[in-house]
Parts: C-alpha cells; structure tokens; sequence
C-alpha cells in the first residue's frame, strides 16, 4: 500500500530535538510504528531500555507503583500533592505534574511538558512544552512540542469493538495494524476544550482544532477543524 501522503516524525515534530533530557527516537515508517508494542524501537522497547540504564529515581512522599518497572523523575520536575506514577515510566526536567494527575505504564514526559489536574496518560510521549493541562486523556500517542489540548480533550484509544484501528485519508481507510492508537499530534496544534479525537487521528503541524468537535483521519499542517 502506497502510504506516500503520509507525515514524517521529521515534519511532525521537527523541533523535538532541540531541547535537554531524554528525547524518544521517532523516525519509524510507518510514522504510527513508534506505538507498536513489538516495535524494537517503538515506545515501549525505547522506554523499558532507558529506565533500566538511568534506574529508579523520585522523591519520597511521590505515590508510586514499579511493579513492572522503574519510575525516573528529574529532579528539576515540579511535583504538586496528590499525583500517581505507574513504571515504566521517565519524566524529564522542569516537566510539570500537577494535583490529582495519573501517570500511567509506558509515559515519556519531555522537558517542560505538563500533564494536569485530573489529566490521565497511557503509553504517550508528551514531547518537549507539550501541555495535557486539564481533565485530558491521552492514550498510545504522541503530543508535538508546544500543543496544547484545552479543557476536557480525551484522545480516545480504542474503537467500541475492540478492532484494529483505521485511519482516514480522502476516501482511504488505511489499516494500522494497531488495536490501541490514539493521536499523532503535531507540533504547535492547539485543541479546543471537550474536543474528542477518533482513534488514528493525524494533526499536522500547527492545526487548529474548534471545541466540542469529534475529530477522524489524518489532516494537513496549519488545518483549521471547526
């Protein structure tokens, strides 16, 4: 299958190396390959490497559950009361993990990133400045440096019938091979408050997305969803 029309990591997230602490590598093909669990530099082989090379570190009074792997916190990230962290999980310098937050498995959270009050991350990288700042959900996927999801932004994961997850191009449903994918957010895009994304959706850079839409497919950098 021709996949030629689809975004790079390159034009996605072309500024995510530009940033201290720990970067994922992204150049996969297919640009979706980076959330396949059997991907040998996919999301979470990249993960589980890194923590057991920079082992266990986070404050004491931090909850949390390495059960299934170490949890490393930089110690220059802002830690307010009240949050969880699941291992593996890494959280870069000057990240912010706000009041109530849930990190769950398998979360990168860059330099600078904030995941918010109530907000729930899954197997995600929040890369460098991205913002998951209020009563977000963000499962297997990717937010581009300097997004931000407004208020009530749920990046939905997995289709009612537990299938593999289609994205959309023109008229194409183009298979992913994956059962949990949620977004590919590129950078710079700005969502508006209760906006919901389908699973397998693709924002090129700097989209704008209105509130309260129900988002599919794969849209070009600099779209406006309204």
């Amino acid at each position: 299958m021709d996949l030629g029309f689809l975004p790079s990591a390159d034009e996605l997230w072309p500024r995510k190396n530009d940033y201290e602490g720990e970067i994922p590598q992204l150049e996969l093909s297919p640009v979706w390959s980076i959330l396949n669990p059997k991907e040998e530099y996919g999301l979470k082989n990249q993960l589980d490497r890194m923590v057991q090379k920079l082992g266990s570190n986070y404050p004491s009074d931090v909850s949390v559950d390495e059960t299934h792997g170490p949890v490393y916190i930089d110690e220059r990230a802002v830690l307010e009361p009240e949050i969880y962290v699941i291992g593996p999980t890494y959280i870069g310098p000057e990240a912010i993990i706000r009041h109530g937050a849930y990190v769950r498995s398998y979360s990168w959270i860059c330099f600078q990133a904030v995941v918010g009050h109530c907000s729930e991350i899954k197997h995600s990288i929040l890369l460098p400045k991205a913002k998951a700042p209020h009563f977000n959900y963000v499962g297997d996927s990717v937010i581009g440096t300097e997004a931000n999801l407004g208020a009530g932004v749920k990046l939905s994961n997995l289709r009612n019938d537990g299938g593999e997850v289609h994205t959309r191009h023109s008229d194409r449903r183009i298979p992913t091979g994956l059962r949990k994918f949620g977004a590919l957010i590129g950078e710079k895009c700005q969502l508006g408050c209760n906006a919901v994304l389908n699973p397998g959706v693709i924002l090129g850079t700097a989209c704008s997305v209105f509130p309260n839409l129900t988002v599919s497919g794969i849209h070009p950098s600099n779209g406006k969803i309204r």
